[in-house]
């Protein structure tokens, strides 16, 4: 036999403040597992006999309450419909609200009592209510997790909400070498979404393209500042200059905080201005990465791979209808790129390039 889960949650409504017990789900139990364990437990009855008949109940159920009545199962559970609204004479008629009919479901004593004399409890540590950042989108690229000064940043999650003219509120975008930007440009702010169009600080080299998000918030007026901070890293766009010249400057690309870059394009063959990705690849079973081009879109044209197991001087090659027939790239630190990859990263890192032939 499994436990009752709980945490402690704060009572905020109590002063001195005081804490309640919440029940914490295992997770969602439906017809199929309810069918599965009855069929175990009694052998007689068929599992998907038993999947089908389970929603001609509900069914039955809800067109009794349609029809007026009240529903009751002996010593399990009752359903009953239920007005709210509020009328100013006797004679009004009912209101005129979505929300005018509920259905009422409520367990008799005996059925409680039956769960009240076997269940056990399990306390789980407490946590407490945070911002949640669960995905980052550039809304002009289409482009997660990519930081683009000519964009709107749209981040999703839970508990986002705060007051954007707060001192102690805000979302702010950092840079892992440096810089650090208290965001002020929102096109909207709710609790599971927020739009802005942001702010990138400076760093201290071209390649220091990466940056951290968080969000600060309070839940009451006189509450604890609660903090927020997105698990993923934020890339902007990098721009790789004189790709018709002999003699092109190196760019530092796919590079974290340090003071180096970790790649380095060199050169290339490029007939016109174009806007493209790369990625380097962590493949765990070769022990090696695999650098590539791609175009702007998820799942789009890419070009083939080029492997690397140490450092060293790659050429990459250009996808199809791409004016950037290819890419001289040299790996600088392959030893502290595959850590990047793999630890900050997932497994795979990305930058987008704007390649210019001047």
């Amino acid at each position: 036999m499994t436990t009752i889960q709980w945490r402690p949650q704060v009572n905020a409504l109590t002063k001195p403040q005081s804490y309640r017990p919440q029940f914490v789900p295992r997770g969602t139990s439906g017809y199929d597992k309810m069918a599965a364990a009855i069929a175990a437990a009694h052998p007689n009855y068929n599992a998907e006999l038993l999947r089908s008949v389970a929603p001609l109940i509900m069914d039955w159920i809800q067109q009794e309450l349609i029809n007026g009545w009240q529903v009751t199962f002996s010593d399990a559970f009752t359903f009953y419909p239920t007005l709210t609204g509020r009328m100013k004479g006797p004679d009004d008629p009912l209101p005129d609200s979505e929300d005018l009919l509920q259905v009422t479901a409520y367990a008799s004593r005996p059925f409680v009592q039956g769960v009240r004399q076997v269940a056990q409890f399990e306390r789980l540590p407490m946590i407490e209510k945070l911002p949640v950042i669960t995905s980052v989108e550039d809304t002009k690229l289409k482009l997660a997790d990519v930081l683009n000064p000519a964009g709107v940043l749209r981040m999703t999650g839970s508990n986002l909400q705060f007051d954007e003219h707060a001192p102690d509120c805000g979302c702010t975008i950092s840079g892992t070498q440096s810089g650090e930007t208290k965001q002020s440009t929102f096109a909207s702010i709710s609790n599971s979404e927020i739009l802005l169009v942001p702010d990138i600080p400076a760093q201290a080299h071209p390649w220091h393209n990466e940056y951290t998000l968080s969000l600060s918030t309070q839940y009451t007026e006189h509450g604890t500042q609660r903090t927020g901070l997105y698990r993923r890293r934020l890339r902007s766009p990098l721009t790789v200059t004189k790709m018709g010249h002999a003699n092109p400057p190196d760019t530092g690309i796919l590079s974290g905080n340090g003071a180096n870059a970790l790649v380095s394009i060199t050169g290339g063959t490029v007939s016109a201005d174009e806007r493209l990705r790369i990625q380097a690849v962590l493949d765990m079973q070769a022990d090696r990465l695999l650098f590539s081009l791609l175009d702007m879109k998820e799942g789009g044209a890419t070009g083939a791979e080029a492997a690397a197991t140490a450092n060293g001087n790659l050429t990459l090659q250009g996808f199809s209808g791409s004016a950037v027939s290819n890419l001289a790239i040299r790996v600088n630190d392959y030893a502290a790129l595959k850590v990047l990859i793999r630890n900050q990263y997932g497994g795979r890192i990305v930058d987008i390039l704007d390649v210019k032939t001047a």
